[in-house]
């Protein structure tokens, strides 16, 4: 399992069923850190669907803002899962604090870059249409793709999912074989 993954794809585009089936794949104890807030019935069922499908035996954390330091406080030996950035960005933006939302993204990209330990991190590719309406969607547009720009680069793995399918847009290289001589 690479260290790092970034998985993107559309709305039920097998996103979280990728990254659990990552997860479990690890040796070592699993956390998932869901950034979803229930706004609605129809939110609250989404979620609620997450919930029981998920392995009981991982532990949850729901974070809707403050994910950086969420991030940093879960050790290096637990595989995380972080579902859905997209989801944690409109929290932040639908907060209508400029401050709060630089403060935020800037902790959690360090929490990224310094994590020791498996990291899988979930989010909707949403800029492959057109330009939409209104500033507040323009902004979320454009905060999401320069999130996944920068993700992508310290992502050991980036991997779009379509139509539950992954293609992989950028593989970890192989680790060293210990058996070879050259190593």
């Amino acid at each position: 399992m690479p260290t790092s993954s970034l998985i993107l794809g559309g709305v039920k585009s097998g996103k979280s069923g990728y990254a659990e089936k990552l997860a479990s794949s690890s040796s070592g104890p699993v956390c998932v850190i869901a950034t979803a807030m229930a706004g609605d019935a129809e939110m609250a069922d989404r979620i609620k669907h997450h919930q029981l499908n998920r392995n009981p035996a991982w532990r949850v954390l729901e974070i809707p803002l403050e994910l950086g330091s969420a991030v940093s406080t879960v050790p290096g030996e637990t595989c995380l899962i972080v579902d859905c950035l997209t989801l944690w960005l409109t929290n932040l933006l639908v907060a209508d604090d400029e401050a709060l939302f630089n403060a935020q993204r800037e902790r959690f990209l360090s929490a990224v870059r310094f994590r020791q330990g498996p990291l899988i991190l979930v989010s909707n590719e949403t800029n492959m249409g057109i330009v939409p309406l209104g500033k507040l969607s323009r902004r979320y547009c454009d905060e999401v793709g320069l999130l996944h720009q920068e993700l992508a680069t310290l992502s050991d793995e980036v991997v779009l999912m379509v139509a539950g399918l992954p293609h992989h847009l950028k593989t970890a290289p192989p680790l060293p074989d210990k058996s070879d001589p050259v190593n």
